[in-house]
């Protein structure tokens, strides 16, 4: 376990996210091993001290004025197959493992499964807390369980599927916490997969005319990374060190989900998607951007936007859902436009945007 409190580059949070905005960490301690990080937590919370927990940084917007507690980065690492029975196996994943690679190994191991959520930046331990999800999947469809180091009683516990509590981009880990930051941290992630080529059944429409399937079937597990590793680089949503359209969050709002009747005062046209709650539908964030006249790369020179963040920030010029920095942004700036995004679409359509990324120090 390595500790830093200096103030040079290795303490500057924007050096530790996608988005690369943020001060200065107080004290940064790296975990490398499952019992670095619990020490490293322990440590912390013996000491009253605050603390913010940096896997990928892909999903962190953090202040200007940096952190004035603990940042613990969780760097460990393993991957571990265990068969089962009917033709599954186990892929136990560390917290600290890259997540994209993490896919790319279940398949190289002749699993699938996660194959839909390829491309998504950060750690696998991350994949939970979120339920990330991407082109019709989410974690909640192949996740058995989680270990986590519960803050309070100070324990491991193995947190099956059902205790999670999945929801839309939701969980029972981001809704609980304790001074400030998650009560149950991830130490391991075990996802039930698939022996064989196939793919798991294709959800998402877009994704299902790429391959050539109807959607609900399944195609080539590989062919599948493939299409959606392209689709995820020409929205800039594959992180790129020298594609500006990369450096974010990836989707810096999530979809609304709304009443029924919300339809009604929306154009007929309005993209929407049923879910599992009972008279709620699913609306795009994106096409709600789009149309209060947010078009791609709002923020930048040309556009309306100019005069908010200087061209600094601005909508990725390929995608209306993520929030870039273009190269000398601050944090101010990120928000700046995702201010000016939320009010217009607020004006334009009577419904606020939720942030997708946590808002570390800052709030919209």
């Amino acid at each position: 376990m390595s500790r830093d409190k200096s103030k040079d580059s290795s303490s500057m949070l924007k050096n530790m996210t996608t988005t690369a905005v943020g001060g200065d960490a107080a004290r940064t301690v790296t975990a490398s091993t499952e019992a670095e990080l619990i020490a490293a937590i322990t440590a912390a919370d013996n000491a009253g001290e605050d603390i913010l927990f940096i896997g990928g940084g892909s999903n962190l917007v953090i202040s200007d004025e940096g952190f004035s507690g603990t940042v613990i980065r969780i760097a460990t690492r393993g991957l571990v197959v265990e068969e089962q029975d009917g033709g599954l196996a186990l892929l136990r994943a560390a917290a600290g493992e890259n997540w994209d690679a993490t896919v790319e190994y279940s398949l190289a191991e002749g699993l699938s499964g996660l194959e839909a959520l390829s491309g998504i930046p950060g750690c696998a331990g991350a994949t939970p807390v979120q339920n990330v999800g991407a082109y019709g999947a989410d974690v909640s469809q192949t996740l058995v369980w989680a270990r986590v180091w519960d803050r309070t009683a100070q324990e491991i516990l193995q947190l099956s599927n059902e205790d999670l509590a999945f929801a839309y981009r939701d969980s029972l880990i981001k809704r609980t916490s304790t001074h400030g930051s998650p009560r149950y941290v991830v130490l391991e992630a075990a996802f039930l997969l698939k022996r064989g080529n196939e793919s798991a059944p294709i959800r998402y429409a877009e994704l299902a005319r790429r391959l050539g399937v109807e959607a609900g079937q399944g195609a080539d597990a590989a062919l599948v990374r493939q299409t959606v590793l392209e689709l995820r680089r020409s929205k800039g949503m594959v992180y790129d060190p020298q594609d500006p359209d990369s450096h974010s969050t990836g989707s810096f709002f999530t979809n609304p989900i709304v009443d029924a009747s919300v339809l009604e005062q929306l154009p007929h046209n309005a993209p929407n998607y049923p879910v599992e709650q009972a008279g709620m539908v699913k609306l795009s964030a994106a096409w709600l951007i789009d149309q209060a006249g947010f078009g791609k790369g709002y923020g930048l020179e040309g556009t309306d936007g100019f005069q908010i963040a200087g061209g600094r920030a601005s909508l990725s010029t390929k995608h209306t859902l993520a929030i870039t920095n273009r190269g000398t942004a601050s944090a101010a700036d990120i928000l700046a436009i995702a201010r000016a995004v939320r009010a217009g679409v607020a004006e334009r359509f009577g419904i606020t945007l939720v942030n997708e990324p946590l808002l570390i120090g800052i709030s919209l």
